[in-house]
Parts: C-alpha cells; sequence; structure tokens
C-alpha cells in the first residue's frame, strides 16, 4: 500500500472562507490567496491522500475567537471533523459544555502569536478544562513552555502540544524549553504533533536539522502520545509547502508501516474519539 493511502488522520488544520465567514475588521492579518482553506478544499485534499479524520485549529490571524467557520466545518462533516477552539478566559463551565456538544475538544493557547503575558489569567480557565476532560493546546517557541509547566504539572488536564514545541535547533536537545516539554511525557497526559517544521527549522524542506527533537520526542512520549499533523493551509510559509511532501517525510522519519499506522490513525483516534 502506498503511503498516501494509508488511512490518516490529520491533528492540526485550519479552515479559511472568507466568502463565507467574513474577517473581523480589526483581525490584523487576513489569510488571502493561496493561504485560504474551505471545508470543501480540505475535503479534497483528503480524498487524494488517504485521510480520515482532522483535528482542526482555531487560526488567531483572520478569525481569532471567531470559531463560526470551524465550527461550521464540523457541523457538516458527518463527525470526521472536530475542533480546537480559542475560548474566552472567563468562559464558564456551561459555555464549555456547549462548546463539547459542538465538537470542540479544548482550548488554543498561542503564546508565539500574544506573547506569554496575555496567558498569565489562565489558571482557572486550565482548571475548568480539566474538570471537563478537554485539552489545553499549546503553540509555543523556544523556552515560552516554561511559564506553563508548573500549572500543566499540577491541574490533571490534558495536554496537547504542537509542532514538536518549535525549539530552537541552534541551541540543541539542552535547550530549557525542550527539555521541560519531554519532561512533560512524565504526566502521561501531554502528546505532541509531530508537526510544523518550516516554523522552527532553520533549513528547508526535509528540514533534517528538526529530527533529532523528533526522534528525542518519540522516544519520551512513544508514539502513544505522538500524531502527525499537515498544518494545513500552511498560512505564512516562508517556502511552498504541500501536502504529499509532508507524508513522504513522515515516511522517512517512520519506515516502518506498523508505526506509521500509530502514528497516522491509532493514537489521534484514541485520543480525540473518533470512530473506527
Amino acid at each position: 500500500m502506498s503511503v498516501f493511502d494509508e488511512p490518516k488522520i490529520d491533528c492540526h488544520a485550519h479552515v479559511f472562507d472568507p466568502a463565507r465567514f467574513p474577517y473581523g475588521a480589526d483581525n490584523p492579518y487576513k489569510p488571502s490567496g493561496q493561504e485560504l482553506g474551505t471545508a470543501a478544499q480540505f475535503e479534497a485534499v483528503w480524498a487524494a491522500y488517504g485521510v480520515t479524520n482532522a483535528l482542526l485549529v482555531q487560526p488567531n490571524s483572520g478569525y481569532g475567537s471567531d470559531n463560526r467557520c470551524m465550527i461550521d466545518a464540523i457541523a457538516t462533516s458527518g463527525g470526521r471533523i472536530k475542533g480546537i477552539a480559542i475560548i474566552g478566559f472567563d468562559d464558564d463551565v456551561a459555555t464549555l459544555r456547549r462548546y463539547k456538544e459542538q465538537g470542540i475538544l479544548g482550548a488554543a493557547f498561542n503564546p508565539t502569536f500574544h506573547g506569554t503575558d496575555y496567558y498569565k489569567v489562565v489558571e482557572p480557565l486550565i482548571r475548568r478544562l480539566a474538570d471537563l476532560d478537554m485539552f489545553v493546546q499549546l503553540q509555543v517557541e523556544h523556552d515560552q513552555l516554561l511559564m506553563f509547566v508548573p500549572w500543566l504539572e499540577r491541574i490533571p488536564v490534558k495536554v496537547l502540544i504542537d509542532h514538536c514545541g518549535r525549539p530552537t535547533p541552534a541551541k540543541g536537545l539542552d535547550q530549557a524549553g525542550f527539555r521541560a516539554l519531554l519532561d512533560l511525557s512524565k504526566t502521561g497526559r501531554a502528546s505532541v504533533k509531530l508537526s510544523g517544521y518550516p516554523k522552527f527549522s532553520q533549513r528547508p524542506y526535509p528540514f533534517d536539522d528538526a529530527w533529532p527533537f523528533v526522534r528525542a520526542l518519540v522516544d519520551a512520549f512513544s508514539l502513544d502520545h505522538c500524531m502527525w499533523a499537515s498544518d494545513w493551509p500552511y498560512l505564512r510559509a516562508p517556502e511552498r509547502q504541500d501536502y504529499g511532501p509532508l507524508i513522504k517525510l513522515a515516511e522517512s522519519l517512520f519506515p516502518d508501516p506498523a508505526a506509521r499506522h500509530k502514528l497516522f490513525l491509532e493514537t489521534p483516534r484514541r485520543l480525540f474519539g473518533f470512530a473506527s
């Protein structure tokens, strides 16, 4: 079986459909041109590459906390899509339950966009997410994770880390933020998306300076807590990205079909509750 035909769940993608869901007027960045990707366009990509399900992530660009475009894609997917929303820090338990009923699995925190000070008040929200068995999803870079570690260790919340934690390749495996990420594996509640290499690699495809970090993450977390993702439709990509080469890169990094089956399908299906 070709790697393109192997069943897979894409664990990090976005939808942009400003014709149906206009961007907020005050949003500082409005994706356009080839950055756009509607739910219908994403389904065409699925059909070409063996994707059975997806976890959409609400983007800060374009929509911010207006989750309607993503929730519409979830609602019309027949259960094949779930999502991570941008959730208000003061949203109460009733609001979070309504999100869960709409297929939302957790809240996205993005210090790479907002900075860390923006999130100094999130501990009560993390506790509510933990009480409802929802995820905190973090996109951090460099050593930004360090501010969140005490909460994530103390509060029994499920954790998703985007894009390998976006380490700094030149600083190697012993940089403080990455060591803290590896230590999170000991909680048994944290999982990592092996994705987003252009966001931290200093080299073009196949991003070989990212590979030592991928191997270290798999060693620490095991494939029971690692998953594959595309980051489609590649917002602000520094160079051209395509779905197919990213799948071939996963095949290169994980040549064993059984390992890929766990990475592509078994682990995200279990973690996110997709039907078999």
